[in-house]
């Protein structure tokens, strides 16, 4: 991936803001909100992910980059993939209290504010906006409205077809398919970007899903 090496930014406790934010603060939430999901007697987490997942594994050793240098898009293909993996490891400890979790990718959705690196020119060389800035919508290819993006977050916390079922990632209002492996050459930050359905067995593994358990409570100091 080249070009998408960005300062490396952390909260208040240091840790990586993308990892602290997108994942840390959900697992917090959540945690908190254990008591009243138990006695809701049925209820789904359904946690926003994205495709980005693909970018990156967690990585254990290293999650807030301190002995690795920063590169803005793998910390938030990481921060994805925990998403996912914190699903999975919330959908084994409630499935017992009804309690389940889903995770998913919108879309490509532009001005959400939610890539501060990301410039004009790349949003043009990568077909996400045209010559004259405005959007590109193409759902065929991904690019979505935010109310299109919406429609998944929406099947994921109402759809009967989902009922029984949990841990699961979704796109398009479907359940993915699994993929075992991806382009290593991928690179986000020329050419036009590409998402193919599907997600990868790192961001599903169960194992993986609980070691992040454990450390996002040795990192929060937040239990269920």
């Amino acid at each position: 991936m080249r070009g998408s090496r960005t300062c490396r930014r952390r909260d208040a406790r240091g840790y990586e803001a993308q990892f602290a934010t997108n994942h840390l603060g959900h697992f917090q939430l959540t945690t908190r909100l254990w008591p009243a999901l138990r006695r809701a007697g049925g209820a789904r987490v359904v946690t926003v992910s994205a495709w980005a997942h693909h970018l990156s594994p967690v990585s254990f050793d290293d999650p807030n980059f301190e002995r690795r240098e920063y590169d803005g898009w793998l910390g938030y293909g990481q921060s994805k993939t925990a998403n996912i993996l914190f699903s999975v490891g919330l959908d084994r400890r409630g499935e017992a209290d009804d309690i389940r979790g889903f995770s998913l990718h919108p879309g490509l959705i532009i001005g959400t504010n939610l890539s501060p690196w990301t410039t004009p020119e790349y949003l043009r060389t990568n077909d996400l906006v045209d010559e004259d800035g405005n959007r590109v919508i193409d759902p065929q290819s991904g690019r979505k409205t935010a109310e299109q993006g919406a429609s998944t977050i929406v099947w994921c916390a109402t759809a009967p077809q989902l009922d029984g079922m949990g841990g699961v990632y979704c796109e398009n209002n479907e359940i993915s398919p699994l993929l075992t492996s991806h382009d290593e050459t991928v690179d986000v930050m020329t050419g036009r970007v590409e998402t193919p359905v599907g997600v990868m067995s790192y961001a599903v593994d169960p194992q993986l899903a609980d070691r992040l358990w454990d450390l996002s409570e040795r990192l929060t100091g937040s239990r269920i």
